[in-house]
């Protein structure tokens, strides 16, 4: 299994090909394509790259799939016995990135359509009634 640790808006966030991740807002529109050098860390099947602090030549390359707003927080301040209370809310603004693959020194590692292919196709059990039973 092939992932990178990559720094963005401050926060380092554990990423594989394949799968989208909710970050801090990015600059750029849907469909845009974003490449991320800030990489802290590449693993792929054993094979660990650790940076001091980021790892020369290795990429993130992700597309953006939609910006959005994450869920309401409440901030709420009070000083006791003096009537003096604040209440205000906050959401923060997100963006919606899909990973679409992770590459060292040029090299591939891992991409979108490799991981589409190594997922097993899940099993889906058929349910057959054999046998109805009326109740009267």
């Amino acid at each position: 299994m092939t992932y990178a640790i990559i720094e963005t808006g401050g926060k380092q966030l554990r990423v594989e090909a394949g799968r989208f991740y909710d970050i801090d807002l990015l600059s750029g529109s849907e469909g845009d394509r974003i490449s991320i050098n800030n990489v802290l860390l590449v693993q792929n099947d054993g094979d660990v790259h650790i940076g001091q602090p980021l790892v020369e030549g290795a990429l993130i390359e992700g597309t953006i799939m939609k910006h959005l707003r994450g869920k309401k927080i409440i901030v709420y301040k009070m000083r006791p016995k003096k009537k003096t209370r604040k209440k205000r809310g906050h959401r923060q603004e997100l963006t919606r990135l899909m990973i679409d693959s992770i590459s060292l020194n040029g090299k591939v590692l891992a991409s979108l359509e490799k991981s589409l292919v190594e997922k097993p196709e899940s099993s889906v059990m058929e349910v057959t009634s054999e046998t109805t039973e009326t109740v009267t």
